[in-house]
């Protein structure tokens, strides 16, 4: 590390998605010399640690036993020691554990230091050939249910990139539920076993990939990069009566033109002109 590790210190320390060189000599100094790594899967962590020859102490942080580790992390911290948390592949707290603990390290008035590294959501994102700012990331794909048709809905309406993970097995079958919702046309793209062996980044129109994957399932661990919504048509006649509205309570004319075009998406010079009619 460039500076040594403050006593009661939590560091996130990101891992490898897939190939194990791509664990930074800084996370490796972390996990070596810290005194505790908490991982939500030891046994994975374990492989990990073992190639870098690693043997420092191994606990488990799942999602179902976060509430009962993390007052003693918190004690082990306040007696000085330094612990890393460590997600079975990229960055913590992505779709996985640790949220509780951060936040009750924070209260407890300690440090929490990121260690960056690897993360499947930005790998996948960069390599899409789609817009990567903004973009949404809406985790794991609902299995089924409201939550399920709720993430349809918003993605309809969305008109940047969105990053979902989704399981191999339910792959296709979400891709045609987009398709019926009218995203069939969109560009996507479908990234899977990224860094590994057999890494697969596939790009198409939602309704080719879903074509594609229900004769083709994939195996191994599933990104899907959704291009954003076409731009819904700018409708001038309201925004000049949104602009009279904002000018007739008050606001100056450079506040109108800044709504116009970051809250309601129109061009600049449009936005100029109606703040200034």
């Amino acid at each position: 590390m460039n500076t040594p590790a403050l006593p009661g210190t939590l560091y996130i320390v990101s891992t490898p998605i897939g190939n194990l060189g791509d664990i930074s000599t800084r996370a490796l100094e972390v996990l070596r010399t810290c005194g505790l790594v908490l991982a939500e899967d030891t046994r994975q962590t374990r492989v990990l640690l073992s190639h870098a020859g690693i043997k420092t102490a191994l606990a488990s942080l799942r999602e179902h036993n976060e509430a009962r580790v993390t007052p003693r992390v918190i004690e082990r911290l306040q007696g000085g020691e330094v612990a890393a948390l460590v997600s079975d592949a990229g960055t913590p707290l992505i779709s996985d554990p640790g949220d509780r603990l951060v936040r009750a390290v924070i209260d407890a008035g300690l440090p929490v230091v990121p260690i960056p590294g690897a993360s499947a959501v930005l790998a996948a994102l960069v390599v899409s050939g789609l817009p990567a700012v903004p973009f949404t990331f809406f985790g794991f794909v609902p299995r089924k249910g409201r939550e399920r048709s709720e993430l349809v809905e918003h993605l309809a309406g969305i008109e940047h990139t969105a990053v979902c993970y989704e399981s191999p097995e339910r792959l296709a079958d979400t891709l045609t539920a987009w398709v019926e919702a009218g995203f069939g046309e969109r560009p996507a793209v479908v990234a899977r076993e990224l860094t590994k062996r057999f890494e697969e980044v596939r790009r198409g129109t939602v309704r080719e990939l879903a074509a594609y994957h229900s004769t083709n399932p994939p195996r191994g661990e599933v990104v899907v990069v959704l291009g954003g919504a076409p731009a819904k048509a700018l409708d001038e006649e309201a925004l000049e009566s949104l602009a009279r509205t904002w000018r007739d309570e008050g606001l100056p004319a450079r506040e109108v033109a800044r709504r116009l075009s970051e809250e309601h998406g129109a061009p600049r010079n449009l936005a100029y002109k109606l703040a200034h009619r």
